[in-house]
């Protein structure tokens, strides 16, 4: 048997290949008069697969990881919005006793009148030392929130050092942390994982270390860097200082709550903002068994961990707020470019199908 592989006149376009053409078919024709038989090939023949199937294949490849991709950017964003309900319910829940704090510093504030108060945690000194605490995330995939906190972090140093004045890191975050360790800075009073739920304990630690830094004499200041959380699509990088604490002006400080919550299928923000709390009344037959001043120098640690505690909630809930957008640009640019790929991956099935309806074509008219 003569076996002849996709010879067709209709290719054939000029007359010089119409004449290789009979020649073959007439060397075909002899052939089998003759009963000669071409021996099967000895390799096994190989369905060829045009470039076009191949290019449509990969498309239908492409597509289908990039649908994967999506499913799972869309679940890591409807985590993080969990995350955020949870964060706000701690900020909830630590409110009652902020609020009470504030209103028993502020009687006590009262009581004592003019009174100056003399305490260590007050002390305004000649800054020469500074510490700065830094706050930033242990994980990536939450868009510029940590490269916003390192470059603050480096501005405010980079000033401070133009002063003068000797400036130590203390980073809570694994992102900051191995920043910094990259470039060579030391960390005298070591580093922090940043907890996705912060706890008054941890903050307690933070408190406690920033404290006796100060008490010491090894720093005169310690500023804290951290997010503040302002909507769900802007965070702003703040500097404030810890300590020294200021007596005017705590029992004045109002708060803020946002609430995530969820209108026609999207998530939004809700902002509340609090009053000063109400200072507690002191009858004035009261008798204190300590000073009023000794009473204020136990308070204000536990007001420095509050404050402390307030702060990397609401890096938190920046953080997690910043991965819920990347995330959800992720979802939309994976939808877009599916979109895109599925209809080159149409223009390509169909033009290879018109091809082949034209090879047909031309195919019966030649004969």
């Amino acid at each position: 048997r003569l076996r002849v592989f996709g010879l067709r006149a209709a290719l054939c376009s000029d007359s010089k290949m119409r004449g290789v053409f009979g020649v073959v078919v007439a060397v075909a024709l002899v052939c089998l008069g003759s009963g000669f038989v071409v021996p099967p090939s000895s390799t096994p023949s190989v369905p060829r697969t045009s470039a076009v199937y191949a290019k449509g294949a990969e498309l239908r490849g492409r597509i289908k990881s990039i649908g994967n991709t999506q499913k799972i950017t869309e679940a890591m964003r409807l985590v993080a919005a969990a995350k955020v309900r949870r964060a706000q319910e701690a900020v909830l829940q630590s409110r009652p006793f902020a609020e009470t704090l504030q209103g028993v510093f502020r009687g006590l504030v009262e009581k004592l009148g003019k009174e100056p108060l003399e305490l260590p945690i007050l002390e305004v000194r000649d800054v020469k030392k500074v510490t700065l605490l830094a706050i930033s995330g242990d994980r990536g995939l939450c868009g510029s929130y940590n490269s916003y906190v390192i470059r603050k972090t480096e501005a405010r140093k980079k000033e401070l050092e133009s002063q003068g004045i000797e400036v130590n890191i203390v980073p809570v975050g694994t992102k900051i942390s191995s920043y910094f360790k990259r470039r060579g800075e030391p960390f005298p009073k070591g580093s922090f994982n940043c907890p996705q739920v912060p706890t008054a304990l941890f903050a307690t630690t933070l408190a406690q270390s920033m404290l006796s830094s100060f008490l010491e004499g090894e720093t005169d200041k310690v500023e804290l860097i951290y997010t503040k959380f302002v909507s769900l699509i802007a965070s702003s990088p703040e500097v404030r200082t810890l300590l020294p604490l200021s007596a005017t002006g705590i029992e004045t400080e109002g708060d803020e709550i946002f609430e995530l919550t969820t209108k026609d299928g999207e998530f939004k923000v809700e902002r509340e903002k609090f009053d000063p709390a109400e200072p507690e009344e002191f009858p004035s037959d009261t008798i204190f068994e300590q000073d009023p001043v000794q009473i204020l120098n136990g308070l204000l640690p536990l007001y420095l961990d509050g404050q402390i505690l307030r702060s990397l909630q609401e890096a938190v809930a920046s953080e997690l707020a910043s991965r819920m957008q990347s995330m959800q640009a992720a979802s939309d640019n994976a939808k877009d470019l599916k979109k895109t790929l599925t209809q080159n991956y149409n223009r390509i099935r169909q033009a290879s199908v018109t091809q082949e309806i034209l090879e047909i074509v031309s195919g019966a008219d030649a004969t």
